[in-house]
């Protein structure tokens, strides 16, 4: 009977070693490549929610909503290694559901690429492996890319193209401060909150996220992320 016990246990490390392989081989490959549908887009679309999406590079989303995103969802992203620990200390000792800002645009990241949504522990404890796996081998241009072309923004509606194209009938790049800001607002809870026309949650929000906006626009490691794509298209030119 041991003999059998031991057999089970070195065929489950394999299958673990192999797994735990298979899973940062896939991580490291979308650095640069687009994860081809995520738990949470088909889920949308199993639920009848429908699953539109497209995805674009960096450089081919305006300044405008790389600035919104951060500035209404992670204003330290571009100084954190993917954890807002203040803000996580905050959430911990409030009786809140949910703190703004306790979540980052890093741990949102590996939450929608590569798990589902959830508040079990063990999800969570997940989305720290992951967190930190992205934070390690991607870049934040990357992060910020991948957040912006996975995150939900309306129902079954994934990424800033679609979003910009539903909305405003045009394409992400020529979206404008306020545009991009009342998207930014519905983050928190997509289905519920109507971007156009736009819910009096999102009237009420995205003035307020405008006015961050120019208070962020400042922050020299904010103006890197908003300003390299177009140096990188120069050079591609």
């Amino acid at each position: 009977m041991s003999n059998f016990f031991k057999q089970v246990y070195r065929k489950l490390r394999k299958v673990f070693f192999l797994l735990f392989v298979a899973k940062l081989i896939y991580i490291v490959l979308l650095r640069w490549v687009n994860p081809p549908i995520t738990i949470t887009q088909l889920s949308s679309w199993i639920e009848g929610n429908g699953l539109k999406r497209d995805y674009v590079n960096l450089e081919d989303m305006s300044p405008n909503i790389r600035l919104a995103v951060m500035a209404s969802e992670d204003q330290l992203f571009p100084d954190h290694n993917g954890f807002d620990l203040k803000s996580i200390q905050k959430a911990l000792e409030s009786k809140k559901k949910r703190v703004r800002g306790a979540s980052t645009i890093s741990q949102q990241v590996a939450k929608n690429v590569f798990l589902w949504q959830g508040r079990s522990w063990f999800r969570k404890g997940m989305e720290a492996y992951f967190t930190f796996m992205i934070e390690l081998f991607w870049n934040k241009e990357r992060i910020l890319e991948m957040y912006l072309n996975v995150a939900e923004m309306g129902k079954g509606i994934f990424g800033i193209e679609t979003a910009a194209q539903i909305y405003f009938n045009k394409p992400a790049q020529k979206l404008t401060r306020t545009e991009a800001a009342m998207i930014a607002a519905c983050l928190p809870n997509p289905k519920k909150y109507r971007v156009k026309p736009p819910s009096n949650y999102i009237n009420r929000r995205y003035p307020w996220i405008l006015n961050q906006m120019k208070n962020l626009e400042a922050d020299e490691d904010v103006e890197k992320l908003l300003e390299l794509p177009k140096l990188v298209k120069k050079k591609r030119n």
